[in-house]
């Protein structure tokens, strides 16, 4: 399928694209690796006027170490670069896991990190074809006051299906997001809000032009469950970070995605686990959490009883690996 005619845009700088963005009219498509907004393009799930390429501008490059120790990752540089950084790669293994985790490797030859960080929701119902679509008529995402995941529904319940947010949140990670007015800096589990339309904060005339990772010792789990390794998106990720070693944390850090329209996290688990150890009564108790803690499950590509014994399970095997970590 073709894409809409649209008008392409590549600033050789940072300055220079923000510019544009200040300049041009509503809807305007941010473009990374475009390996997600291309498909989307060519499914007419949008159809911008002007599309503003970011993955070439030097100043969204690399991985850099900071003076405190932190890592900072520049939001265009490929996901295939981040999982073969050395200094990603001795630090934080897991998150790694999570970069490799994206698709398959010649997906992410081309993704980038701010790319998958504002992946579009994705919905049972919109999802399809257009002639799918059009069959039914359209949607809260599509331009009709109606959602035909969950009848009723205000807002759209479209899931957020990225694989990095999780582990990002779980080590505390922050964003960084600039316009022509100046940067803004925020914590990444802030970053996402429970609408599958406007499921991130950044505004019309925004970038997300860095990550930063401050320095931790603890340890990091981070599990994927997909019908296919290497070509699906998940059915449900898991990040975990806690202190500690063996059965002992007095602190933990529990993300969940790909199950609700924002990365969930799972506090209430992580005092039950800080409370009774990362044992099997532990992991009972914070199992037994999960229910509430997901709310009511919506917009499924499976049955919502599937999807939390699905999150149960992933807990379980992610404290299982957690406690079973070196020292």
């Amino acid at each position: 399928m073709l894409l809409p005619e649209h008008d392409f845009i590549k600033p050789r700088s940072l300055a220079e694209g923000l510019a544009v963005l200040r300049d041009a009219p509503p809807g305007v498509r941010l473009l990374g690796g475009g390996t997600d907004v291309v498909f989307n393009m060519r499914c007419r799930l949008m159809t911008p006027d002007t599309v503003l390429s970011l993955r070439d501008i030097p100043e969204l490059q690399g991985v850099d170490v900071l003076p405190d120790g932190s890592l900072r990752l520049g939001a265009a540089t490929r996901l295939t670069d981040l999982v073969a950084d050395p200094v990603l790669r001795e630090r934080y293994p897991a998150l790694v896991k999570a970069f490799r985790a994206v698709a398959s490797r010649h997906v992410r030859n081309m993704a980038t990190l701010g790319g998958n960080l504002c992946l579009d929701t994705r919905c049972w119902f919109t999802n399809q074809t257009k002639e799918w679509r059009d069959a039914k008529g359209p949607c809260l995402k599509t331009g009709k006051d109606v959602c035909h995941a969950i009848q009723g529904s205000p807002i759209c319940v479209a899931l957020n299906n990225a694989d990095s947010p999780p582990a990002l949140i779980a080590v505390d990670a922050t964003v960084t997001l600039a316009s022509h007015r100046g940067e803004r800096t925020l914590p990444l589990r802030d970053f996402y809000r429970e609408d599958g339309i406007r499921h991130t904060v950044l505004e019309p005339d925004e970038v997300l032009t860095e990550v930063t990772i401050p320095p931790t010792r603890d340890r990091l789990v981070f599990l994927k469950e997909t019908a296919r390794q290497g070509m699906d998106f998940s059915y449900g990720t898991i990040a975990i970070r806690a202190d500690g070693n063996g059965a002992r944390a007095t602190r933990l850090h529990i993300v969940l995605g790909s199950l609700t329209t924002a990365p969930r996290d799972l506090s209430t688990a992580g005092e039950r686990l800080v409370a009774l150890g990362l044992g099997d009564d532990g992991i009972d108790a914070a199992c037994a959490t999960i229910r509430d803690a997901l709310g009511p499950l919506t917009n499924l590509y499976s049955p919502a009883a599937y999807k939390r014994e699905l999150a149960r399970t992933l807990l379980r095997k992610a404290i299982v690996e957690l406690r079973e970590m070196p020292a």
